[in-house]
C-alpha cells in the first residue's frame, strides 16, 4: 500500500485484492486480552490464585494505552479512521481486537466469511499450568479461558471460538472436551508439545478425539502451545542481542522461527504411527500459525520412517495407508505469508494448506491477501478455492453450521 494514500484510499486498495467474489475463511485470528480478562470467568475458588495474564507489547508502553484506545474506538471520528485502516492498525489500536461488539464490523470490513479465534497471550500460562502438579488449577484456568473465548465470540456466529483442553489427566480432559463442545466451542485447542505424563497418542485420550470426531469439530495446535521451543543457551553466543521480528526484544527471531514446527511435527507423527488417525478417520487436526514450509519434507520423512521400521513394528503394519495419506485426509496447516505457499501446496497436495491472516497481529502483515495471492500465482482455480475456502470448511465441519460457508 502507498503510504501517501488517504485512509479511504487505503481501504479501497485493500478491498481490491480480495480477488473478486472469492469466499475466504480466516483460519487464524486473535483477540487481544487484557491482563485481568480471565478473572470474571473463573470460579470463585480460583480467582485469588490467578495471576494477571502477561500482556506483551510491540511498542514500549503499548499495554498502558488500552483504556485510551477503548475511548477512541467509541469516538465517531476516530472510528471512521479505524475502519478505513482496518488492516493497517494492529493490536489494541485495531477496531474489534478487544471489544467484542466491534468485531462483527471489523470482520465485515476485512471481507472474511468467518474467523477461527485464538487468545494472544494466555497460551504460555495455560501450558505452564498443564505441565505443573496442580491439575485442579490447570483445568480451572482452562475453563475460565474457554468461557472468555465463548463470550467474546457469542456476538456473531462467524466468530469461531477455540476451547483449550489440557491433556494431562484423562478423565478431566474428556470432561473438558465434552463440556466445551456442549457450550458451543468450534474447535478444541490442545498443546502441540507432549504432555508431561504420557504420549499424546495414549489410549486414555481416545475419548477426547472421539468427542471431537462425533461433534464434527477439529482439534487444533497453535504456536505458543509447545512449551519452551529452544534452550535459552542458544542465545548466549557472545554477540549483541538480536531484535525480534517486531524490532523489540520479545520472542520471535530467526532461530526461534526454525524451532516452531518441531512440537507439532513430533506430536502428529506419533499420533499417526500409533494409529490415532486410523482409529478416528473423521477426526480433523489443524496446525495453526506454525508455518508450513516444513510440511513436504516432513511428509516424506514419516513415509520413509514407516517403510524403514514397518518390518519390526506391529503398529506400522496395522496402518491401512501411508502416513502422508493420513495427513492429506485429516491434517490442515496454515503457511506463513512469507513462505513459498504455492510450492508447499504443489509438494504436499491441494488438500492441506489454508489461508490465515493472524489479525490483528503484526506478523500477519498489512495485506495478507496480496502476499498469499502473489505466493500462489499460477495455481489452478480449484486449488485456490481449496486454500481460501474448501480446506477450512473440511476442517471445521459442523462448527460452520451457522455460517454461509
Amino acid at each position: 500500500m502507498n503510504g501517501n494514500q488517504t485512509s479511504a484510499e487505503r481501504l479501497d486498495t485493500y478491498a481490491s485484492v480480495h480477488q473478486g467474489d472469492r469466499v475466504i475463511h480466516d483460519a487464524d485470528a486473535h483477540i487481544m486480552e487484557e491482563a485481568d480478562w480471565l478473572l470474571p470467568h473463573a470460579e470463585a475458588s480460583l480467582r485469588e490464585r490467578l495471576k494477571p495474564v502477561f500482556v506483551a507489547s510491540v511498542k514500549p508502553g503499548e499495554e498502558n494505552e488500552i483504556e485510551r484506545w477503548r475511548r477512541l474506538h467509541a469516538d465517531p471520528v476516530e472510528r471512521e479512521a479505524a475502519e478505513a485502516e482496518i488492516m493497517l492498525r494492529k493490536n489494541w489500536s485495531a477496531l474489534g481486537s478487544f471489544i467484542a461488539a466491534d468485531r462483527p464490523r471489523a470482520l465485515d470490513l476485512m471481507g472474511f466469511r468467518s474467523q477461527l479465534l485464538f487468545n494472544t497471550f494466555t497460551n504460555d500460562y495455560l501450558c505452564e499450568a498443564e505441565q505443573g502438579d496442580d491439575l485442579d488449577f490447570a483445568y480451572g484456568m482452562a475453563r475460565a479461558h474457554n468461557r472468555a473465548m465463548l463470550e467474546f465470540c457469542s456476538v456473531d456466529p462467524r466468530l469461531l471460538a477455540t476451547a483449550y483442553v489440557p491433556l494431562a489427566d484423562f478423565g478431566l480432559a474428556r470432561a473438558t472436551a465434552e463440556q466445551s463442545i456442549k457450550d458451543g466451542a468450534a474447535a478444541l485447542l490442545v498443546a502441540s508439545a507432549c504432555p508431561r505424563r504420557h504420549s499424546p497418542s495414549h489410549t486414555g485420550l481416545f475419548p477426547v478425539w472421539a468427542a471431537a470426531e462425533e461433534a464434527g469439530i477439529p482439534v487444533v495446535f497453535h504456536v505458543g502451545g509447545g512449551g519452551r521451543l529452544l534452550d535459552p543457551q542458544y542465545f548466549e553466543n557472545g554477540l549483541p542481542p538480536v531484535p525480534d521480528f517486531h524490532g523489540g526484544a520479545e520472542n520471535f527471531r530467526s532461530v526461534d522461527y526454525v524451532a516452531i514446527p518441531g512440537p507439532p511435527m513430533q506430536t502428529l507423527a506419533t499420533m499417526i504411527f500409533d494409529g490415532v488417525l486410523e482409529r478416528f478417520p473423521r477426526l480433523k487436526l489443524g496446525v495453526i500459525e506454525q508455518g508450513a514450509v516444513w510440511l513436504p519434507g516432513w511428509m516424506r520423512s514419516i513415509d520413509t520412517a514407516a517403510d524403514a521400521f514397518r518390518r519390526n513394528e506391529e503398529r506400522l503394519q496395522k496402518l491401512s495407508m501411508k502416513p502422508s495419506e493420513y495427513v492429506r485426509r485429516q491434517v490442515r496447516v496454515t503457511p506463513y505469508p512469507a513462505e513459498p505457499t504455492g510450492w508447499i501446496i504443489e509438494q504436499s497436495g491441494p488438500e492441506v494448506c489454508m489461508f490465515s491472516s493472524d489479525w490483528p497481529h503484526v506478523e500477519g502483515g498489512r495485506n495478507p491477501l496480496a502476499r498469499f495471492g502473489a505466493a500462489t500465482e499460477g495455481l489452478d482455480e480449484t486449488t485456490l478455492d481449496a486454500f481460501y475456502r474448501g480446506n477450512f470448511i473440511d476442517m471445521m465441519g459442523s462448527a460452520l453450521a451457522g455460517v454461509d460457508a
